[in-house]
C-alpha cells in the first residue's frame, strides 16, 4: 500500500477501544509485534487512543517490552526491574529518563563502533594481523622441527578454525573492554 504520511513526519497508530491498532499510513490493522519491527527498523511513530486522542505511545511502548520479556529471553535483569521500580517516587526519579536516554545512546554509539569495525574486516584489526603472523610463525617452526611434515586440507580447515576461534575471542575480550 502507499504511505501517505510525509517524509519525516511519524506515523500515526490509531487505539481503539477494542484493543485493536490501526496505522493510518497504510490503512491496515496491525499488531505489537508489528510495532516492535517498526521500532527495529528505526520508524518514527506515534500511538493515540482513537477516542480521547491522548498520545498513549509510552504506554503501547511498555506492553511491547512486556511482551517480548513474557515470550522470549529476557533481557531486563530482576535486579534492574527492582533498581527500576525503586526509584519510583524516589529523589532520583526526575533524572532517570535522561541517564537511561544517555546510556542507550552510549549503547547504541558502542554497537555501532563495533559494527563499523567488523564491516572494515579483520585485515584492518592489528591484533588479528599479529594472530595471525603468530600462527605462520608456529606454523613455520613445527614443520622446521618436524621435517617432511605434510599438510592434509583437513590439517588446514583445522588451523583455520583455530585462528578463527581466537580471533573471536580477542573481538570478544575486546567488546568486552569496550562495555566497561
Amino acid at each position: 500500500m502507499a504511505k501517505r504520511t510525509a517524509e519525516g513526519e511519524p506515523i500515526i497508530i490509531k487505539k481503539y477501544a477494542n484493543r485493536r491498532l490501526y496505522n493510518t499510513d497504510t490503512s491496515s490493522y496491525i499488531t505489537l509485534d508489528d510495532l516492535a519491527k517498526m521500532v527495529r527498523e528505526n520508524v518514527d511513530f506515534h500511538v493515540l487512543d482513537a477516542k480521547s486522542g491522548d498520545d498513549i505511545t509510552h504506554t503501547i511502548l511498555t506492553q511491547i517490552i512486556v511482551e517480548e520479556e513474557s515470550h522470549g529471553t529476557q533481557m531486563l535483569p530482576v535486579s534492574f526491574l527492582r533498581d527500576l521500580i525503586s526509584m519510583y517516587g524516589n529523589s532520583m526519579q526526575a533524572m532517570m529518563p535522561s541517564y537511561l536516554e544517555a546510556s542507550m545512546a552510549n549503547l547504541r554509539k558502542n554497537r555501532e563502533q563495533l559494527q563499523a569495525a567488523f564491516a572494515k574486516g579483520i585485515e584492518s584489526n592489528p591484533l588479528a594481523k599479529m594472530a595471525e603472523a603468530n600462527f605462520k610463525m608456529m606454523q613455520n617452526a613445527a614443520e622446521a622441527f618436524i621435517p617432511g611434515r605434510a599438510k592434509s586440507p583437513k590439517a588446514d580447515q583445522s588451523d583455520e578454525l583455530a585462528q578463527m576461534r581466537k580471533q573471536m575471542a580477542e573481538m570478544q575480550k575486546k567488546l568486552d573492554e569496550i562495555s566497561k
